[in-house]
C-alpha cells in the first residue's frame, strides 16, 4: 500500500467536500442534503394595531401606511394617484372633477388603505414608528381628504359664482349696447339680456348673481324707455309696449312693481305721438296711436283729452283754409276726418259732423285755390266733384260756374282771368240767340259777367261744308230748315264761350273757344257749322277753326 505523507494533503475545511477517510487518507465526499427553512411563526404581536394604523394612514392618499412597512413602490402609486386628481381638479371650476375619475380615486384608497393593512398585520414598523402614534396620526389625516372635499366644494362653489356673475355682466353689456341703438335694431340684444336675467333668478335662486336681478331689472327697464324719458313719445311707444308684455312672461313676483310701471308712460306716449301727427303730412296721422290709447287705456287722463285735441285739431286745419296752401289743409282735414271714423264712437262721437264739415269747406277751397293757380283742370275736377258730393250745399252753383269757366280756360286761358261772379248781376240783359247749324249735338259753355252752359240738339237736315268760306256763308241761313236754338239773357260785358260738339259728330271735329264782347242796346246771333276736312289737308283751316261761331255778331 502506497502511504502518503500528511504533510502533502491539504488542510481539511468544512464545508469544501474535503475530510479524511477510514484508512487516514484525504479525500471527497459528497455535501450534506440542504437545510430545510423553518417554518413560519405565528406573527409579531400588536398586529391588529399595527393593520388599523397602516389602513388609516393608507386612505390620506398620501401613501404613509406603504411607508410604515417599507413598500415604496406602492406608496408611489398613491402619490401618483393623487397628483393626477390634483391637476384636474386645480384650479375649481363651476363642472368640478369627472364623477369617473373620483370614484377610480376613492377606490384606489380603499385598496391602498386594504393592501397597508394587510401588510402591517404580519410585519412591523420601523423602529421609529409607534403603532398607537400611527393609528392616532392617521385619524388625523383623514381630516385631509374631508378638509380637501369642503375646501374643494367652497372652490367650486365660488367658480359657479363667478360664472353667474359672469352671465350678469353679459347681459348688463347687452342692455348697454342695445340703448344705444333704436329698439327695432337692439330688440334681440334686450330679448338676450332678458334671458340671460331670468335664469339667474330662476334657475339659480340662492346665489350672489340672482340677488342683484331686480336691480337689474330696474336699470333695464329704463334702458329699454329712454325714448320715452327723452320725450320722443313715437320713439317710445314699441319699447314700451314690449315691456307691458313682460308681465305675461316674467314671473310677477321678480319684476315687483315693474310689472305696471309701463302702463302710464304708455298712455302718455300714445297720446303724445298721436297729437303730433293730427296735422302731419305724410300718411300716418296719428288714427294708430290715438286708437290704441282709447282702447287699451279708456279710463286714463290721456284718453280724455283726445277729444278736445281731435276737436281743436279741427279748428286749426279749418283756419288754415284762409291760407296759401288750402289744398293741403283740404288734405289734412280728410285724415283727420278718416282719424274720427276710426276712433271708438264713445269716445269722439261728436266730432264727426265738424270733421265732415270741414272736410267739405276744405274742397271747395282747394278748388276755388286751383282756379287761381291756373291749375284749370284740377280746379274744374274738384269743384265738379263737389256739386255732385254736396248737392245740398249753398256753395254747389258758384262751385259749377267756376268749373264752367275753368274748362273754359283750360281752351282759353284768358278765361281764367278772375272768377265768375258768385252773384246775379243787375241791368239790363241783351238777347244772344246761339243755332246749331251742324250735324251733331252742340254744348255751348261760356263765361262773363254771368256763367253757364246750354246744349242744342244736332241739326238733322244739316251737313258739313266743304270750306271755311262756304260755312260762313250758309250756316243756318237755309230756308225752310229749322235750327235746334237756345236764347240767353246776358248782361253787358266781355264773355269767353267753349263750343263743344257732342254725338254724331266725326273724330275730326274738336272744340272751338271764342271771345266776344256783348254791348248794352244790341241783340245778338251765333251759328255753329262743321267744315269737313280735305284727306290732304289742303288749304283748310286748322282744327281749332273747325267747330266755330260765326263771325257776325248783331
Amino acid at each position: 500500500m502506497e502511504s502518503r505523507d500528511q504533510s502533502d494533503a491539504p488542510e481539511p475545511r468544512p464545508g469544501t467536500g474535503w475530510e479524511t477517510v477510514p484508512d487516514g487518507s484525504w479525500g471527497t465526499v459528497p455535501p450534506p442534503p440542504p437545510t430545510r427553512p423553518p417554518t413560519a411563526g405565528p406573527p409579531p404581536p400588536g398586529g391588529v394595531l399595527r393593520a388599523v394604523a397602516a389602513g388609516l394612514l393608507g386612505l390620506s392618499g398620501l401613501g404613509l401606511g406603504h411607508i410604515l412597512v417599507g413598500r415604496w413602490g406602492r406608496a408611489a402609486v398613491s402619490w401618483a394617484a393623487t397628483a393626477v386628481l390634483l391637476l384636474v381638479a386645480l384650479p375649481a371650476d363651476p363642472d368640478g372633477v369627472p364623477a369617473a375619475l373620483v370614484a377610480g380615486y376613492l377606490v384606489l384608497l380603499v385598496l391602498a388603505g386594504a393592501d397597508a393593512a394587510r401588510i402591517a398585520r404580519r410585519t412591523e414598523f420601523r423602529p421609529w414608528s409607534r403603532p398607537a402614534l400611527a393609528a392616532a396620526l392617521g385619524l388625523l389625516l383623514l381630516g385631509i381628504p374631508v378638509a380637501g372635499t369642503a375646501a374643494y366644494g367652497s372652490a367650486r362653489d365660488e367658480a359657479v359664482e363667478q360664472e353667474l356673475l359672469g352671465r350678469l355682466e353679459e347681459g348688463d353689456e347687452l342692455v348697454a349696447k342695445a340703448a344705444e341703438s333704436p329698439f327695432p335694431l337692439s330688440e334681440p340684444d334686450f330679448r338676450h339680456a332678458l334671458t340671460l336675467y331670468r335664469e339667474l333668478a330662476e334657475d339659480h335662486a340662492g346665489s350672489r348673481a340672482a340677488a342683484r336681478v331686480p336691480g337689474r331689472l330696474k336699470d333695464y327697464y329704463a334702458a329699454v324707455a329712454s325714448p320715452y324719458r327723452a320725450k320722443k313719445h313715437c320713439e317710445a311707444v314699441d319699447p314700451l309696449t314690449y315691456l307691458r308684455t313682460l308681465r305675461g312672461t316674467v314671473d310677477r313676483k321678480l319684476l315687483g312693481d315693474l310689472a305696471g310701471w309701463p302702463d302710464t308712460p304708455l298712455a302718455e306716449s300714445l297720446y303724445g305721438c298721436g297729437v303730433s301727427r293730427l296735422d302731419g303730412t305724410g300718411t300716418d296721422s296719428g288714427a294708430e296711436e290715438l286708437g290704441t290709447l282709447l282702447r287699451t287705456f279708456p279710463d286714463t287722463p290721456q284718453a280724455e283729452q283726445v277729444g278736445p285735441a281731435v276737436s281743436a285739431t279741427i279748428e286749426r286745419q279749418v283756419a288754415g283754409l284762409k291760407g296759401a296752401e288750402p289744398c293741403t289743409v283740404t288734405d289734412q282735414l280728410r285724415r283727420t276726418s278718416t282719424l274720427v271714423d276710426g276712433l271708438p264712437p264713445s269716445s269722439v262721437a261728436s266730432l264727426a259732423p265738424q270733421a265732415a264739415a270741414g272736410v267739405r269747406d276744405g274742397v271747395y277751397a282747394c278748388g276755388v285755390d286751383e282756379f287761381k293757380d291756373k291749375k284749370f283742370a284740377d280746379a274744374r275736377q274738384t269743384l265738379t266733384d263737389f256739386a255732385d258730393t254736396y248737392t245740398q250745399d249753398g256753395r254747389r252753383r258758384h262751385a259749377l260756374d267756376i268749373a264752367v269757366a275753368a274748362e273754359i280756360a283750360e281752351v282759353r286761358p284768358s278765361a281764367g282771368k278772375r272768377l265768375p261772379g258768385s252773384g246775379k248781376p243787375g241791368g239790363v240783359r241783351m238777347e244772344l240767340v246761339v243755332s246749331n247749324g251742324a250735324p251733331n249735338d252742340v254744348e255751348v259753355l261760356y263765361t262773363g259777367p254771368v256763367t253757364g252752359t246750354v246744349k242744342l240738339k244736332a241739326c238733322g237736315s244739316c251737313a258739313r261744308f266743304s270750306s271755311e268760306a262756304t260755312g260762313a256763308a250758309g250756316a243756318c241761313r237755309a230756308n225752310g230748315t229749322s235750327y235746334p236754338k237756345a236764347r240767353l239773357r246776358l248782361p253787358a260785358g266781355e264773355y269767353h264761350f267753349l263750343y263743344k260738339h257732342g254725338t254724331g259728330a266725326s273724330s275730326a271735329v274738336d272744340s272751338y273757344a271764342s271771345g266776344s264782347s256783348v254791348k248794352p242796346g244790341y241783340s245778338y246771333t251765333s251759328c255753329t257749322y262743321v267744315v269737313e276736312r280735305d284727306p290732304y289737308g289742303l288749304d283748310l283751316p286748322t282744327l281749332p277753326d273747325l267747330l266755330k261761331p260765326t263771325s257776325a255778331l248783331r
